[in-house]
């Protein structure tokens, strides 16, 4: 089952029995996300990117997810679940999952989409139905590295602070460095908020921003490149826990806004 918006010339596309998961997102015809089920745009809840070995501390407990990417827990449950179909328009929709089993504590996610001809912004939250916990929000989207109509290949502009380091582990060491070239499979710090821009030469310009401060850029396959905002960085259940309370629920949101290239 899936959900379509429309607005102008752009088409959007929702998985919600996938993940509720962008599962197309077209402008003027053209396709600008990688396909196959695994692929779009997902969300990342209630944690982004890698939890080390899949375990994260709450005060003095210690509670262990599965390992859906061994040796680490990766990229939430959000994206391996059903979601339930709320508000639709023909440009907005909402969807509601609930937290359960093997997330320690009950809660309820809702993910928001509205389309505009030239734009595209998603919103999060994550509340809790009893005790606080830590958790994390983001999108994990894949961008097509060439949009197939006989053009070059994306190029991405973006002036982080900082760079996480990475271990071997491909977990950050907590140690903050000057960013480096690519190719990445990294978290960048951007402090006044993300702004990533995608340039497909004579196509199309996409501007993905966020009022967050960290991006996890992931360009080391031939077939995309991934610009994933997020609340935290990796492994961020327990180095930066972020509570959600009774009265104050983990909100996030990410623009996307694109224009035609001559």
């Amino acid at each position: 089952m899936s959900t379509q918006l429309s607005a102008g010339g752009a088409e959007l596309t929702i998985d919600q029995e996938n993940g509720c998961r962008i599962s197309s997102l077209r402008v003027d015809g053209t396709e600008l996300l990688r396909q196959g089920p695994h692929f779009g745009a997902f969300p990342m809840v209630p944690w982004c990117g890698r939890t080390a070995n899949g375990r994260f501390r709450d005060g003095g407990a210690v509670h262990q997810l599965p390992l859906n990417h061994p040796p680490h827990a990766i990229h939430g449950f959000g994206r391996d679940t059903a979601w339930r179909r709320g508000r639709l328009t023909d440009t907005e929709a909402a969807f509601v999952f609930d937290l359960a089993d093997p997330w320690p504590w009950p809660g309820r996610v809702t993910q928001g989409f509205e389309l505009t001809p030239d734009g595209l912004t998603l919103s999060m939250g994550v509340e809790t139905y009893g005790d606080s916990f830590p958790a994390q929000a983001g999108w994990h989207p894949w961008f097509r590295r060439n949009l197939g109509t006989g053009g070059e290949d994306v190029r991405l502009d973006f002036a982080p602070d900082w760079q996480e380091e990475r271990g071997d582990d491909h977990l950050p060491t907590g140690h903050r460095i000057d960013p480096k070239p690519g190719p990445w499979d990294d978290c960048f710090g951007m402090p006044h908020g993300v702004d990533v821009t995608l340039t497909w030469p004579g196509a199309l310009e996409l501007k993905v921003t966020s009022r967050e401060e960290w991006v996890v850029v992931y360009d080391e396959e031939a077939e995309a490149v991934c610009v994933e905002p997020q609340s935290g960085p990796p492994n961020g259940l327990n180095s930066l826990p972020r509570l959600v309370t009774p009265v104050d629920p983990l909100e996030v949101s990410t623009t996307w806004t694109w224009r035609r290239l001559p």
